[in-house]
């Protein structure tokens, strides 16, 4: 199937597949190394494989475009994020060959972004692009990557930690500007993100039934969602409903009302200072909402349709206990316990009464 040539003193091996030929140095100066390199690309064509030379040609430059094709081509929401990963990533492994991407590299990789104080879950999201641009290359037609290294994930404490109790809520939304009063309840009542409600228009609303709706595409999961509003929100949505301007198609608008709401930090901040709170997050309304439909009786599933929350495991992230919470589990141990201990005393003093007439004679 191929021979054996020398170019100087280093020996190189010729073989073909499919008619095509291949030529590759064994970079030794022994005949036998040759042969051993011969033997073993001839074993994988015959079952098959394309030769291992054909992986060792392709770069992570090149899985890395693919990589960022592929989010352009299917038009993902965390694009952004997904370059920033590929830069880091470039910065140490530009110009490595796929074969060249170990465990041990990865390893290596890993210690240099944690020696520049890079947190645990940033340096995640780099390997998860790393994982992914390997796996998209395995599933090319040819393939570009034959076997996928192990790529160790770091522990990382993912909980979210910021909520409002209501009456930092209420605190909140008294020093706010009115225009955005009607804004922080909506997100208070259905922990909807800030660019969810900002982008609303009358278009997703049934005014008379009382819903709201994101359709497809229109959320971060790109599932849709509906909502049945309680009254408070029913009010607001007609006050502004008889309000509305035709030419402006959002329901919360700006302080000038010409467009919708967008950024508010200096409002934000100045609210939450003379509110006493401290500096929160808009996003602490999504934690909260969760939290409060929980405390509520609401079933978990239900809530995190209201809330848009695709996997249980993110769920749970923003389903907080504070002290409040672990006060009362601590109650109401107590309660069912005491109460055992009332239902069943009298059954618990017969059996010391019997194991005491088992010890005396």
């Amino acid at each position: 199937m191929g021979s054996l040539y020398r170019r100087g003193n280093v020996w190189w091996v010729k073989y073909y597949r499919n008619g095509k030929s291949y030529r590759e140095s064994s970079q030794s100066t022994k005949k036998m190394v040759a042969k051993k390199l011969m033997d073993r690309r001839e074993g994988e064509i015959s079952k098959g494989k394309l030769p291992g030379v054909h992986y060792e040609k392709v770069t992570f430059d090149q899985l890395a475009e693919d990589f960022l094709r592929d989010y352009r081509i299917n038009r993902r929401k965390s694009i952004t994020r997904a370059e920033g990963s590929i830069e880091k990533l470039k910065e140490f492994f530009e110009g490595y060959r796929v074969p060249e991407i170990t465990t041990q590299k990865v390893n290596e990789y890993i210690e240099i972004r944690m020696q520049t104080k890079a947190a645990n879950a940033t340096i995640n999201r780099e390997l998860s692009a790393l994982k992914r641009l390997m796996n998209l290359g395995g599933k090319q037609s040819p393939p570009l990557v034959e076997r996928v290294p192990y790529i160790p994930m770091l522990k990382e404490n993912n909980a979210r930690k910021g909520f409002f109790e209501h009456g930092e809520y209420l605190a909140l939304k008294e020093a706010l500007p009115d225009y955005l009063k009607d804004f922080v309840i909506f997100a208070y009542k259905t922990g909807w993100r800030l660019s969810e409600i900002s982008k609303l228009t009358w278009s997703q609303i049934d005014v008379k039934q009382g819903i709201v709706r994101l359709e497809v595409g229109e959320t971060k999961n790109d599932e849709a969602r509906t909502i049945y509003m309680d009254s408070e929100l029913k009010e607001i949505i007609e006050s502004r409903w008889s309000k509305r301007r035709n030419l402006v198609p959002f329901i919360f608008l700006n302080r000038y009302g010409n467009d919708r709401v967008k950024r508010f930090d200096k409002a934000w901040k100045k609210a939450c200072n003379e509110a006493k709170i401290g500096l929160r997050h808009f996003h602490d309304f999504r934690r909260t909402a969760v939290r409060n439909m929980v405390r509520s009786g609401i079933p978990e599933r239900v809530a995190m349709m209201i809330s848009g929350h695709k996997t249980r495991s993110v769920f749970d992230r923003y389903n907080i206990v504070n002290d409040a919470d672990l006060r009362l589990a601590s109650e109401r141990q107590e309660s069912y316990l005491n109460s055992l201990t009332g239902t069943n005393s009298g059954t618990i003093h017969q059996i010391d009464e019997k194991k005491h007439a088992r010890i005396l004679p």
